[in-house]
């Protein structure tokens, strides 16, 4: 969709949103999945529009995702997220407030900024909406361990099918074979032992879930002049369990939250929604499987379909982009003891 194409979509929506009518679009540096553009209307205020990328080997629901998500952040008096304004869903976009605000560096990270996470968390959960049974599970949400095990072994299975043109494809088979596979088999190894010593059953229940925001971490975040955080991008949003969010939280590579942080988080999320014990086990137990997670989401640009996505959101030059994210790959793996 061209600039004029997507100026008249902005107008569609800001109509249906009762709002001004757009004057101008800008695109957003940032977006790895989707297309973002701030939309400049004429009584000079400024919304964003979102123009989701689809595909048909990626049937996830962006749109859907988010919207459900935000739309019950806002019935229950959670405002420190996008405004849900307007949305197509033939034409996978939306329309929503611009938040103010900048980017956190990874050294500006501080343990305040873990608390106000995890009573954002508490916040989407504390209340009920009736919006919350239009909400569908999370994006790979997992309700057991065997469940978390599997999500895994599905992103190890992926990797197994390079694009045959992507840069640096044989240094990336060889990390996966000779580090990432063997690592692996070792932590899942672990894993099952010690559900079995604690008496877990790997195919039970987790019990309670979440709602969840998925894609959840700093590099999801703006920080305002009053100090304020907000967050942003649902796009994978959903019910989900807790342990999962933990172990996403603190395995994102990018602006990633201080390890030494990782037990008052998980008792502070314990503490604050009165999960049981077996929440911070399985937190604990399943904290490297999700280093292994993320080492093969960084790997995906190795992949024909999130080669095309990257694509569609823009982004850096290819051959640069694969060189980073092995770097990055072999980072993550090191960090599993």
């Amino acid at each position: 969709m061209d600039e004029a194409a997507l100026l008249k979509l902005a107008g569609d929506l800001c109509g249906r949103a009762g709002l001004a009518a757009p004057v101008t679009l800008e695109r957003l540096a940032g977006g790895k999945n989707n297309r973002v553009f701030c939309v400049a209307l004429g009584d000079g205020s400024s919304v964003v529009l979102k123009s989701y990328f689809h595909d048909p080997r990626d049937t996830r629901d962006r749109l859907e995702a988010e919207w459900s998500f935000l739309n019950h952040a806002w019935s229950v008096g959670v405002h420190n997220v996008p405004r849900p304004l307007a949305a197509d869903q033939r034409e996978h976009a939306g329309l929503y407030s611009l938040l103010d605000g900048s980017k956190l560096a990874s050294s500006e990270v501080e343990l305040r900024h873990v608390d106000a996470a995890s009573n954002f968390i508490y916040a989407i959960n504390r209340a009920a909406s009736p919006l919350v049974r239009a909400m569908n599970p999370a994006s790979e949400s997992c309700l057991s361990i065997s469940q978390h095990l599997a999500t895994v072994d599905r992103r190890i299975e992926r990797l197994t099918a390079l694009a045959a043109d992507a840069p640096y494809r044989d240094e990336a088979e060889q990390l996966i074979s000779q580090n990432l596979k063997p690592v692996w088999v070792d932590v899942r190894s672990r894993i099952v032992a010690g559900a079995f010593k604690a008496g877990v059953v790997l195919d039970q229940a987790v019990g309670r879930t979440i709602i969840s925001p998925s894609d959840f971490g700093f590099h999801n975040a703006l920080i305002r002049p009053d100090g304020e955080l907000q967050f942003l991008d649902f796009e994978y949003a959903g019910f989900d369990d807790p342990a999962k969010l933990v172990g996403d939280f603190y395995a994102c590579p990018e602006i990633p939250t201080p390890q030494e942080t990782f037990e008052r988080f998980v008792d502070r999320l314990a503490l604050l929604l009165e999960f049981p014990d077996a929440f911070r086990d399985r937190a604990r137990l399943l904290r490297d499987a999700y280093r292994v997670k993320w080492a093969c989401i960084i790997l995906n640009d190795f992949l024909p379909s999130e080669d095309a996505r990257r694509a569609f959101a823009g982004g850096e030059e290819r051959a640069a982009r694969c060189a980073a994210q092995l770097r990055k790959a072999e980072a993550k793996i090191a960090e599993i003891v």
